[in-house]
This record gives C-alpha cells, structure tokens and sequence, in this order.
C-alpha cells in the first residue's frame, strides 16, 4: 500500500512510521511521500534523511479549505498513493478527501473526549485522571471518524502539558505504526461506526 504522510510540525510520529517501514519487512505500507502545510518543519528533515520524496503544499497560498485540499489530493495522486495518514496534520481537510481517500488520523485523547488541537491541555483543566491515544479513520467531522484503537494512559497529579504529552507520544509511536500496518494488511473491517480487527493467524 502506498502512503501519503501529511505533516505540520515535528513528526515525530512520521519518524516512527519510517522507521517501522525501514526495519519491518512485514510492513505493508509503504510511505511514497510527505506533504507539508508549510516548509521550514524538521518533518520534512526527517523524509529526507530517509530519502523519501517531500512535498509542500502552503495553507498560506490558498483562499478557501477546498482549494488546499483539492492541492493536496492532486499532489498525492502524482504519486498514486492508497491512503493518506495524518500524522501531526493540524489542517482540516474539506470532504473532497474523504472521497478521494481513505485517511488515517492518530489523536492525543481518548475519543470523543477532547477533540481539536487542545486535548492535553484540556484533559488536565478537566482533571481526568486517564486520557490516551486514539486512531480513527477521518470522517466529515474533526476527530470523530470510526475508531480503530485506543491505549488508555494516567494523568498524573504532577502532569505538565509537556509530561503528559511525553508518555503519550511513546504510546502514539508504537500503536500508529501497528495500525497502519493492519490496514495495509487489509485486517481491518468497517460496519457503520465499528471497527473490526480480523485475525491475521
């Protein structure tokens, strides 16, 4: 299965895909280019020091939501990518997408609670005492697609923004790999809002 990786920021979640490509020859999913939403991101440092091919679509060079991301799906279908894996994407994208793809996000909260871009900070002004990690395919609506996984973790009584987010992220680099492998391993069955993980024995 050929990926589109779409990036904003650090990509740390991006490095953990292209390490599980890199070192798992079991892993179907093959990541043939990362899109940007603006240049100057050590993601794109990271693509290319795994000398996969990069590409930046600019937010800031389009008008309207449907105009960036009827860019962005033409720039994927240059490389006839099968799917597009939000990772750290922090664009919305309009419906086109969805009809043009199957998109995988991974978001820091255990959904539907706390959605957009906010969720650690929310989590702890709510004080929960557990949040976590969920991996969903996108739908119309921000991160309220079917839910594919979710690995719970503690918030702590100490819990900084920063701290919470350090434990989330080690979770979020082991499950996203895990479940893109899945999906291109075609494991994965959708029935309305549920998702169901076939035995791959």
């Amino acid at each position: 299965m050929r990926i589109a990786v779409l990036v904003s920021g650090s990509g740390s979640n991006l490095q953990a895909i292209l390490d599980a490509a890199a070192s798992d020859p079991d892993f179907a999913a093959s990541p043939v280019v990362v899109i940007a939403d603006r240049d100057g991101i050590q993601a794109l440092d990271r693509a290319a020091a795994a000398r996969v091919p990069t590409e930046v679509v600019a937010w800031s060079a389009f008008t309207d939501r449907a105009e960036f991301t009827k860019a962005v799906c033409e720039t994927a279908e240059r490389y006839d990518v099968d799917a597009l894996v939000l990772a750290g994407f922090m664009r919305i994208l309009s419906p086109e997408a969805i009809e043009r793809f199957p998109i995988l996000n991974i978001h820091p909260s255990m959904l539907p609670a706390f959605v957009g871009a906010h969720a650690l900070e929310a989590a702890i002004e709510h004080g929960v005492k557990v949040t976590g990690v969920t991996v969903h395919f996108v739908d119309e609506r921000v991160d309220h697609g079917p839910i594919i996984a979710q690995v719970p973790v503690t918030v702590r009584p100490d819990d900084t923004v920063a701290s919470l987010q350090a434990r989330i992220q080690e979770i979020e680099h082991r499950l996203y790999p895990s479940v893109i492998k899945a999906f291109a391993d075609g494991l994965l069955e959708i029935d309305g809002r549920v998702v169901t993980w076939k035995d791959d024995a």
